[in-house]
């Protein structure tokens, strides 16, 4: 399974702006881009002038890092967007919204998308009662999501509880947190995405 492994907080600094790829560390004075605001490498402090190509390339990269994907997966997700009828922008954050590692991290089970996609690796949840590994699993509205059952037990959720739980859940969710277990309501507008991405600049530079 193909993923990014190199630095994160270079990615942030690349885009100028938090993404909160690490979680804890994002909220606190060891964040990267608080520290050196600038693009990473050895142009990075240089003034450049973005063309409109370049503004499209940003929000698409900008999207795929928040949401952990790598190209081919992303374009793969555009292309199920286009299929769908409404706007092609926002199925595609729709879509990638439904992942589940991307849900594990929206309820609080987790502290980043990345740790949600590892511990989702690792087994940890279950979608409607049957295990689930794959963090590009797309939920569905009716879907209930849930903690296995030896998961529950260890100290490693506890952790997350005590850290994440208060975290505010979106409306498309419905988490119980004395069960550790959340229904798919239904899908996501796009008011309720709180990300800063700009899916019409994407879908013009598909579009060309």
């Amino acid at each position: 399974m193909a993923r990014y492994t190199g630095a994160v907080c270079r990615q942030c600094r690349r885009e100028g702006q938090k993404l909160f790829l690490k979680g804890e560390r994002c909220y606190s004075d060891k964040c990267a881009i608080d520290r050196r605001s600038y693009a990473p490498g050895q142009h990075g402090q240089g003034r450049k002038k973005v063309s409109e190509y370049g503004l499209q390339l940003r929000a698409k990269q900008k999207a795929k890092r928040y949401y952990g994907v790598l190209e081919s997966q992303f374009a793969k997700y555009y292309e199920m967007a286009a299929r769908k009828a409404g706007m092609t922008g926002e199925n595609l954050l729709q879509l990638l919204e439904s992942r589940l590692d991307n849900v594990v991290y929206r309820l609080g089970l987790a502290s980043s998308r990345a740790e949600a996609r590892q511990l989702v690796l690792h087994g940890h949840y279950t979608v409607n009662g049957r295990r689930v590994n794959i963090p590009s699993f797309l939920v569905k509205e009716g879907d209930v999501v849930a903690v296995s059952e030896k998961s529950r037990q260890s100290d490693k959720f506890k952790a997350i509880i005590e850290s994440c739980g208060a975290r505010p859940v979106p409306m498309w969710l419905e988490l119980d947190r004395d069960k550790l277990e959340a229904k798919i309501l239904r899908m996501p507008n796009r008011e309720e995405i709180d990300l800063d991405v700009e899916e019409t600049l994407i879908v013009e530079l598909y579009s060309k």
